[in-house]
């Protein structure tokens, strides 16, 4: 199927009743509502994409999984999210189906369901090598889940449908957030570039950009509901409003959001070098808001293969973007993707992309082998080099950026940062339980809790409180009406000093004994809420909910293309 134009707005009722029609759901009242789980591999954007899904199912009659179920992949429905931009991806998806085909085998109307980036491109490929599989459906028609799986339940048969097109703006779709204190937003989808190495404009088309009133709308919505922080996605986030002729709207966008009350933290990812332009280095620098960070794409320090990899940047113009960056955000915390094994790669290609790294003083990058990915044009390119070639190369990478990530680090050391405090993300480090969150530039910091004794007296939290874990009941003194002083929830910011560094994260290991120091926020609010809501203690006021984003005003001229 295909559509030929894009109406980026609020899907029409029609569509609306495909996921929210009582006859697609068809359970009689007094059965359990049927559970799902989210499995997600891939990018940022995938993330997203998984959210929505799991809206759209909520929105349907589902009900999410419990963790011990998703733990054993024993829901009733099982949704993969895939990616096709490494060529594992295909090990990586195939090896989740063949799990699952053991338990569908033993648990009757069980269903499994593959969307995303390698759903739209390996189509009905899926079905005939996994025959188990009862739904296919790609990156263009998330909206089609609910009501593809309710066909195949009917149809007692694989439903496979691909679309060639955008059907539904994704950002329109119901939405069911996995945190109440930082949102992901989509700004644009699809990618006008044409990287030889690259599938993703294959299989997620040209880009299309939202109008600013639904982002803006989209984050007052986020922050109303608790967000304090938000990260605007794009496939090239900076070009932004080229399709409705504003080359300075991504800019114009960062400042809007500076004005938004209640959000503190604003990040984006990831732009292009190629449009990095002056105007969004002084939206960074000048809104306060916008985190000191930055996470650009270098893919090579060779200019010969930056040409073959048809990137529209050399060397040098990346080295001088990071200099402006650091010119105005001196601390500005700068990560990175880099390629290692491009075909046609020689040895000194391969020392410049080392001395880039070298220049570049990158936190930390994500190294890739190269893989070829069957349909692109550096699939069959001349000069595929060999896999022990490629590792050798690519461990002398890693070992570069594990030195100057270290070095990068060991500067923290001594300063004293505010952390957001995150979700599941508890260490601990001989007997003492850390937990951890990420700083104003992004970086993770895993935080001493205060010691025992100070536990102990009054006004402090319990001593047998794992603050490490979800509540496990109403007592939690983080659900408490009046908060104990020095407690820390997900959500809340804690001040700490950075006692020592490693090469992908700090510690904050000072000795605590009158607790932390805490800034409770509207975040850590809502966290409380929804928990007491999971635990049967009340309504979750906060919860960013499975509702679509809502519309808004046009305020930098993006036109209406009609079906």
């Amino acid at each position: 199927m295909s559509t030929t134009a894009l109406t980026p707005a609020l899907p029409d009722a029609a569509a609306t009743d495909r996921w929210t029609d009582p006859a697609v759901h068809d359970e009689a009242p007094e059965q359990q509502p049927r559970t799902y789980m989210v499995r997600t591999l891939g990018c940022q954007m995938n993330v997203h994409d998984s959210e929505h899904m799991a809206g759209m199912l909520e929105e349907a009659g589902y009900t999410r999984a419990s963790s011990a179920d998703e733990a054993a992949s024993s829901a009733d429905v099982v949704v993969i999210n895939t990616c096709a931009v490494r060529e594992n991806a295909a090990n990586k998806l195939y090896g989740n189906l063949g799990q699952l085909a053991g338990i569908k085998a033993t648990r009757p109307g069980m269903q499994i369901a593959v969307g995303g980036c390698l759903a739209q491109k390996d189509r009905g490929d899926i079905v005939a090598k996994a025959p188990w599989v009862d739904v296919v459906f790609g990156t263009h028609n998330l909206d089609a889940l609910p009501v593809l799986l309710e066909r195949a339940r009917h149809n007692e048969a694989a439903q496979v449908e691909i679309a060639e097109s955008l059907q539904v703006f994704p950002s329109t779709l119901p939405t069911k957030r996995e945190s109440v204190y930082a949102g992901w937003v989509s700004i644009s989808v699809g990618c006008n570039n044409t990287c030889t190495f690259c599938i993703v404009p294959h299989l997620r088309g040209k880009e299309r950009d939202r109008r600013p009133g639904e982002i803006l709308a989209e984050v007052e919505a986020l922050v109303a509901a608790g967000a304090i922080e938000v990260t605007l996605l794009g496939q090239n986030v900076n070009s932004y409003g080229v399709e409705f002729g504003d080359r300075g709207a991504f800019a114009k966008l960062l400042r809007a959001c500076g004005r938004i009350e209640g959000l503190e933290r604003v990040r984006f990812t990831s732009p292009h070098p190629a449009a990095f332009t002056d105007d969004v280095i002084a939206a960074m620098a000048e809104t306060p808001n916008v985190m000191p960070q930055l996470h650009m794409p270098l893919q090579s320090g060779s200019d010969r293969i930056l040409r073959a990899m048809r990137r529209s940047y050399r060397s040098e113009k990346f080295l001088g973007i990071l200099d402006r960056v650091r010119a105005v955000m001196p601390e500005a915390s700068i990560t990175t993707d880099i390629i290692v094994g491009f075909p046609g790669e020689t040895e000194e290609d391969f020392a410049e992309t080392l001395r880039v790294v070298e220049a570049s003083r990158f936190s930390s990058a994500f190294s890739f082998q190269y893989s070829p990915r069957p349909g692109t044009p550096a699939a069959t390119m001349d000069g595929q080099l060999p896999k022990e070639v490629v590792q050798e190369r690519f461990e002398r990478l890693l070992a570069l950026q594990e030195r100057v990530g270290g070095e990068e680090a060991a500067k923290q050391v001594g300063r004293t940062l505010e952390v957001l405090v995150a979700e599941d993300s508890g260490r601990k480090g001989g007997e003492r339980h850390r937990l951890s969150g990420r700083a104003e530039d992004n970086r993770l910091v895993h935080f001493a809790l205060p010691q025992p004794d100070a536990l102990a007296r009054p006004g402090a939290y319990l001593a047998d409180t794992d603050l490490t874990q979800a509540p496990a009941s109403l007592d939690d003194p983080r659900l408490a009406d009046v908060v104990p002083e020095g407690l820390p929830r997900p959500g809340d910011m804690v001040t700490v000093t950075v006692t020592r560094a490693a090469p992908h994260h700090l510690l904050a290991d000072s000795p605590l004994t009158d607790g932390l120091p805490v800034r409770r926020t509207r975040s850590g609010d809502a966290w409380a809420a929804r928990e007491k809501a999971r635990l049967g203690g009340g309504e979750d006021e906060h919860s960013h909910g499975t509702s679509a984003a809502p519309s808004g005003p046009v305020s930098l001229g993006l036109p209406v293309l009609r079906r």
